[in-house]
């Protein structure tokens, strides 16, 4: 049994490979990271609003509290789509996908068993506009004929 010995570029191929699918398990987890840090500070502002709705306004600083964490909020929001954006990336990046190679249909010849039948055409033996011999062409077609019940 031979063994394939690896060459160099070989070797850098392969790391360059695992190189990229470990940027995009760290995109993916970045992804993930921001994602959850979004939805804690959505839990955190639902029991903001709750409380608020629960034991009134304390003062004005909790209504502008509120706000800064709606608008925190939202930029977490955004990163983490980012993040996803670039984790989807970097994943595609990683994916190797084959060529496809469109193969042209090949007919098969008619089986032997079919009749055949040839047809020679007559063709003139002279031109008709200079009256000299000329060589013509050969031309083969094999068609099939259908000819119902026999």
């Amino acid at each position: 049994m031979k063994t394939r010995r690896q060459t160099p570029s070989d070797d850098v191929a392969a790391l360059k490979a695992a190189l990229l699918r470990a940027e995009a398990e760290l995109a993916v987890a970045r992804a993930k990271a921001a994602d959850d840090q979004a939805l804690i500070a959505h839990q955190k502002l639902q029991i903001e609003k709750l409380n608020r709705a629960l034991y009134g306004s304390r003062a004005e600083h909790t209504a502008r509290l509120i706000d800064q964490m709606e608008l925190r909020f939202e930029e977490l929001a955004a990163s983490a789509t980012e993040d996803e954006i670039a984790a989807e990336q970097a994943v595609a990046k990683t994916t190797n996908v084959a060529a496809f190679a469109r193969q042209r249909p090949a007919r098969q010849p008619f089986p032997e068993h079919l009749p055949r039948e040839r047809i020679v055409e007559p063709a003139p033996a002279t031109c008709a506009c200079c009256a000299r011999l000329r060589k013509l062409g050969e031309d083969i077609t094999e068609t099939l004929e259908v000819i119902p019940r026999q």
